[in-house]
């Protein structure tokens, strides 16, 4: 029987009396048969080849098409299971089995090129999973199918040698220097030329640029390691004749460093040292810091300056772990005699070039207790010591004097506004030095009285005779003895006053007309009765009249009746 023919049979069963005359008793029945199912039928391809076609640029994974071979069991007697047997394509390609609809999905294993292979030859089988012992001598329950497969060329991007490159340069390297290539090809038949160029995402600086023919990459700027140790940029490969077809590779560039850096010390120290030590003790321990990064490690030596090799207070002693104690040297320090010293290092490293620095320790001198333990230090160790610094100090002086400067020009300002002329009646007709504005148009009317000529007697000018006299002859220039500057004002007047009263060519110095400055413009001449060569009642004071009224008030005094003037 198959039960691929028929599956269901029906069957009619009758039941007769045999034990009676003819026509005697009897009963039917119908069977129902239902035939089951065994694994007799193996697999069969419905047809020989099968004919894909794939471009050459599609990714791994990617579905081409699928196979299906019949079984005409059912259930798991039809399962059944795709494989590649062999064929040119076998490591390019494989096979998945669809458990749903029992078909083979055929899938790209590797990345195809057109240019290196166009087409691929697969023999698929088809097998059963559940073979019946049974029926195995009817033969091998699988089938097999040939897979053709097309490549099909497309215009593909440039494709670089690497898929990333490294490249290690000196820190020192000039500028304009290659460091290193990148190299990309254009996988189609018709192999166009390929441009490059540098993604400036990558590089913002500009510091590093790339040959567009040959791919050479080189440096823009200099290159410092401690700033920046590696720097990542993107290499861009582009074919010229299809500008959309282009290709990033990155790039990571390490600077490797060279001994550019001193040592110098790793942190601020503020060094005391007790007034009542003794010799050989250690006050500090300094370690110091560099900014190279040498591949054996650093290693730091210290040693007195070549200026000052014998120090007669202190000892720089080399640990010979990176780091120095400083010894004292004698016996004893006095903070009245010297309150700070300076101590110069000369620190340099073990790489090469060589490179050193000095290092300038400031070693302050404290009272101490017996135990070694700062007590006071100087007016600047106290201030230091609640917490200020150098600059915080100098800070607050400029303050202080800045403020010191305004107040005295405030208090300049405030003295000058509430100054009042020495005579300050229109009435008062005498001689002063204050209010000649009203007397005539020269510049020099409204100078007065410097005394700053006082304070700075050198710049006196003792070659200028006397003006408030009329000199009756050349008389000898006496010069005086020269003062110190800061001579006290009252002092020096009355030596002037006592040099004067004994001078035969002047009047007495107390004289408050002093008329060098009245102007040599005006048209009225001097004023002062000093040069007066005849007495006042000799004189004609009627022409005062005719100079308008600002001389009224003299006019009205000298202008008038002999009788008015009395």
């Amino acid at each position: 029987m198959s039960r691929e023919n028929r599956e269901k049979y029906q069957v009619v069963i009758q039941a007769k009396d045999m034990g009676g005359q003819m026509g005697g008793l009897s009963g039917t029945t119908t069977v129902h048969i239902t035939l089951t199912d065994v694994n007799n039928n193996p697999p069969r391809f419905p047809q020989s080849t099968y004919q894909f076609n794939s471009p050459e640029s599609v990714p791994l994974g990617t579905h081409l098409g699928r196979i299906k071979a019949n079984d005409p069991d059912v259930g798991e007697n039809a399962e059944m299971e795709y494989s590649i047997a062999e064929g040119d394509g076998a490591d390019m390609f494989d096979v998945i089995t669809d458990k749903d609809t029992q078909e083979g999905i055929i899938t790209v294993k590797q990345n195809l090129d057109f240019e290196d292979k166009m087409l691929y030859t697969l023999r698929v089988d088809a097998s059963n999973t559940h073979p019946d012992p049974r029926f195995l001598h009817l033969g091998p329950f699988k089938d097999t199918a040939v897979v053709k497969i097309s490549v099909e060329d497309i215009d593909e991007p440039p494709v670089f040698s690497k898929i990333s490159y490294l490249i290690e340069v000196d820190e020192d390297v000039k500028e304009g220097s290659i460091i290193g290539q990148v190299m990309a090809y254009d996988p189609d038949a018709t192999n166009n030329f390929i441009q490059y160029s540098v993604d400036r995402h990558t590089d913002m600086d500009r510091i590093f640029s790339i040959h567009p023919e040959n791919g050479s990459i080189f440096t823009l700027k200099p290159l410092d390691r401690e700033s920046s140790p590696w720097h990542n940029i993107t290499i861009i490969a582009t074919e010229i004749n299809n500008s959309k077809q282009s290709s990033h590779v990155p790039v990571f560039i390490r600077i490797l460093d060279i001994n550019d850096h001193a040592p110098e010390f790793a942190m601020y120290y503020e060094t005391f040292v007790c007034e009542n030590a003794k010799p050989g003790q250690l006050i500090q321990t300094v370690s110091v810091m560099d900014k190279d990064d040498p591949p054996r490690g650093h290693k730091f030596f210290f040693e007195p300056v070549p200026e000052f090799p014998l120090n007669p207070n202190f000892t720089i002693v080399d640990n010979k772990d990176n780091t120095a104690g400083i010894m004292t040297r004698k016996d004893g320090y006095s903070r009245h005699k010297m309150s700070t010293y300076l101590l110069p290092i000369l620190i340099f490293d073990n790489d090469y070039p060589i490179q050193s620095s000095t290092g300038t320790l400031t070693i302050r001198v404290c009272a101490c207790d017996q135990q070694g333990n700062m007590q006071s230090c100087s007016a600047q160790a106290l201030v230091l010591a609640a917490g200020l610094s150098t600059g915080a100090l100098v800070a607050i002086l400029l303050c202080v004097i800045i403020l010191l400067v305004l107040v005295v020009l405030f208090a300049a300002l405030k003295r000058q506004r509430k100054k009042e002329p020495l005579i300050i009646s229109k009435d008062d007709v005498r001689d002063n030095i204050v209010t000649y504005n009203d007397e005539g148009g020269g510049e020099e009317d409204t100078q007065a009285f410097d005394i700053g000529t006082l304070r700075n007697p050198e710049a006196r000018e003792d070659s200028k005779l006397r003006r408030d006299v009329m000199p009756e002859g050349i008389f000898q220039i006496r010069r005086t003895v020269p003062l110190w500057e800061n001579i006290d004002v009252q002092d020096f007047i009355h030596r002037r006053l006592k040099e004067n009263d004994s001078d035969p060519s002047a009047p007495p110095y107390d004289s408050l007309a002093t008329y060098a400055y009245e102007g040599n413009d005006s048209i009225a001449d001097s004023l002062s009765s000093l040069e007066s060569l005849t007495a006042d009642c000799n004189q004609d004071y009627d022409y005062l009249s005719d100079w308008g009224p600002r001389f009224k008030k003299l006019a009205d005094m000298y202008g008038g009746d002999e009788s008015d003037r009395e």
